[in-house]
């Protein structure tokens, strides 16, 4: 997919300059994604950050995988820290200057010691929840309860895993992002990253109830069944340093 201006989509990652301030496994990765008008999440985005788009509309994903030996630099992973549960819900984006990435409107995760890090550190919005990951032959059955809110909200997410499939266009288009945009100390950064390919499989969606996209405001979209359903093994990712990613205000 080549659109003028915007860096194409590929399921291969341009390789990460500079040091690498970190490096994570993820595992067990359930793809949900709703299709919505660009309109409808253009406010969730930071400054210089417009939706992308595929055929017309943008996607909101919610995601959850298992997070494994999470370290610094190319190094081990850190012991307990570094390996967790996590969903998040994302939308996927576009910035002045065409590079492809996500926006993560909630991260949640079992480790608080994690929730705290990554909210001082990068300002990236990760809460702390109640979790857990059930295999039961080729069904996985995520599960989600907020801690820190009134409302405890909660997420159950259950699929049939199936057998390996080639990546489609849209598949490739969602999954091959090479970086996230984060608001920080009013700018706006790109964290690239790098890993390879997606190993994707088919997946069959047995249950779903999740309050935690309403939780981000917006609530309509688990009421109906999402437009995109994926599985992957998952991936050993780098990540590189943050660079500015927004044009500076004029005064």
């Amino acid at each position: 997919m080549t659109v003028p201006g915007i860096e194409p989509v590929s399921p291969v990652a341009p390789p990460v300059r500079g040091p690498v301030m970190m490096n994570q496994h993820w595992r067990d990765l359930t793809f949900l994604h709703w299709a919505v008008e660009p309109w409808r999440v253009q406010a969730y985005l930071p400054r210089g950050v417009r939706p992308d788009t595929y055929e017309g509309v943008t996607y909101v994903g919610l995601v959850p995988f298992r997070m494994v030996d999470a370290g610094v630099a190319r190094g081990p992973g850190v012991p307990w820290a570094g390996t967790f549960l996590e969903t998040n819900v994302r939308l996927y984006s576009v910035d002045d200057t065409g590079r492809r990435g996500i926006v993560f409107l909630s991260l949640d995760t079992d480790r608080a010691v994690v929730v705290a890090g990554a909210q001082a550190v990068f300002g990236l919005p990760y809460r702390w929840a109640r979790m857990r990951y059930d295999v039961r032959g080729d069904v996985r059955t995520y599960d989600a309860r907020l801690r820190r809110r009134s409302s405890r909200p909660t997420s159950h997410v259950s699929v049939r895993v199936g057998g390996p499939r080639a990546a489609t266009p849209l598949d490739e288009f969602l999954s091959a992002r090479w970086g996230l945009h984060v608001s920080r100390w009013g700018r706006t950064f790109y964290v690239p990253n790098a890993h390879g390919p997606w190993p994707l499989r088919d997946a069959e969606l047995l249950a779903l109830d999740d309050q935690l996209t309403a939780s981000v405001g917006l609530g309509e979209l688990a009421d109906h069944a999402p437009d995109h359903v994926a599985f992957s093994d998952g991936v050993h990712t780098e990540f590189g340093l943050p660079t500015l990613a927004d044009r500076p205000r004029r005064t």
